[in-house]
């Protein structure tokens, strides 16, 4: 295993890994699209994205639903974190050119491994240098796996 990444088990030549580093996005909503994404089929997780990019679905918020937000249709407490959904459909992109390159499927990936962290401590700069800035360390990888056949 490398050092510094989060996963134990990777397997370079059946899986496909990206890793974004401090991106300027909020760790609580990062983990709660990551749990809502984990498992899924890599198209149908951008699908999500999407969607929650333009503000037909939101996210449940689970773990971090203190606060006052309010309740949506079809669900208790969600929002729509638009900047976090999209810092992650990049990765995505990413996983899944990683993927191709090394001539994976991409129509039978599935996240098999996504989690967020805290990233690099950083300041603001100026009179605001009492703040620290948001900093969230994401990982996903990805596998190959085999359809289901349907039955006639």
């Amino acid at each position: 295993m490398a050092y510094g990444y989060m996963t134990q088990n990777y397997e370079p030549k059946s899986q496909a890994r990206a890793v974004a580093l401090s991106l300027p996005i909020s760790t609580k909503k990062t983990i709660e699209i990551c749990n809502r994404i984990r498992g899924k089929q890599l198209s149908k997780a951008k699908g999500y994205l999407s969607r929650v990019m333009e503000m037909r679905q939101a996210v449940a918020y689970t773990k971090f639903n203190k606060g006052g937000a309010g309740h949506k249709p079809g669900m208790a407490v969600g929002r729509f974190p638009i900047k976090t959904a999209a810092h992650l459909l990049k990765l995505l992109d990413s996983v899944e050119a990683n993927a191709e390159s090394k001539g994976l499927n991409t129509g039978t990936l599935a996240i098999i491994h996504i989690a967020a962290q805290q990233g690099g401590k950083a300041m603001h700069y100026g009179r605001q240098g009492r703040r620290k800035m948001k900093r969230t360390t994401v990982e996903i990888v990805v596998a190959e796996k085999e359809q289901k056949k349907e039955k006639k």
